[in-house]
């Protein structure tokens, strides 16, 4: 496609049921509108590995499902995604087991990013850490008007993933970029918008109904020059994206594999 190819080989060995059903996502279809919604509400949607694979699975399903020309993506109860789940980390005895946790959260980011559909993303409550990352991967992300996200990787002794380091510059500059993700500034939905982050900002309440519209909106467009557009701007945008999620994943496993970054996570 463009870039880096979609691992297909390892969503299909992390899928755990052959009819694509999922534990921490709903995935539904209507009107042409692939949802995709994190659904671990009772911890804010926070980030196991469940979720990551689930994540991933189900934008490739979506990608490549005949009845869904755009893919909307959001979370169950009051938040979008509260980063790491803490409850459920655990230090990482070798390298071999923290390389396979971050080849899949990249994996996650790849299919979003990578994938030929466009995504609208639906920002409630907080976006955190790499639920922030989701955010941004996201072609187009309205956020709700009470919405707040931050960075707190670097205070844990991690990377950000996501393409982050090459995605966040590009949208906001070099010097905003050391801010958020050096001081781990939380912002309001409506900095977000200021700083070209949030594409819209809507009252809590019409926040899903706006973001289905758009969604519906682009379907209708053809598929082939929306597909491309997505595509080029991608790869003209951000040249550097593989070269960040190589260079990411590789500072992630060090720092996963340092027992500080267990101390500092089950902390936080």
């Amino acid at each position: 496609y463009f870039l880096a190819p979609v691992d297909d080989n390892r969503i299909h060995a992390n899928a755990n049921e052959s009819d694509m059903s999922y534990q921490t996502v709903e995935y539904d279809v209507s009107d042409q509108v692939a949802t995709i919604r994190l659904n671990r509400p009772d911890c804010l949607n926070a980030m196991n590995r469940q979720l990551v694979d689930d994540v991933a699975r189900a934008f490739h399903q979506a990608n490549r499902d005949a009845q869904a020309r755009t893919i909307l993506f959001c979370g169950a109860g009051r938040a979008f995604c509260a980063g790491d789940d803490r409850r459920a980390h655990q230090h990482f005895a070798d390298e071999a087991g923290a390389r396979d946790f971050v080849d899949a959260i990249q994996q996650a980011t790849r299919e979003i990013l990578f994938g030929e559909k466009i995504v609208v993303g639906a920002i409630q409550g907080w976006a955190v850490g790499g639920g922030f990352e989701w955010a941004l991967n996201c072609d187009f992300s309205l956020w709700g008007r009470s919405a707040r996200a931050f960075f707190p990787e670097v205070s844990l002794n991690l990377l950000v993933t996501g393409g982050i380091t090459s995605l966040l510059p590009a949208m906001v500059g070099l010097n905003k970029a050391r801010e958020m993700l050096l001081l781990g500034e939380r912002y309001d939905a409506a900095a977000l918008q200021d700083m070209g982050i949030a594409w819209r900002v809507v009252d809590d309440d019409a926040l899903l109904a706006e973001a289905r519209a758009l969604a519906s909106r682009l379907a209708t467009l053809p598929l082939h020059s929306s597909r491309a557009i997505k595509r080029v701007l991608n790869q003209v945008a951000t040249q550097s994206i593989e070269t960040a999620l190589q260079l990411e994943t590789e500072a992630t496993v060090t720092g996963f594999l340092d027992p500080e970054t267990t101390r500092l996570l089950q902390d936080f």
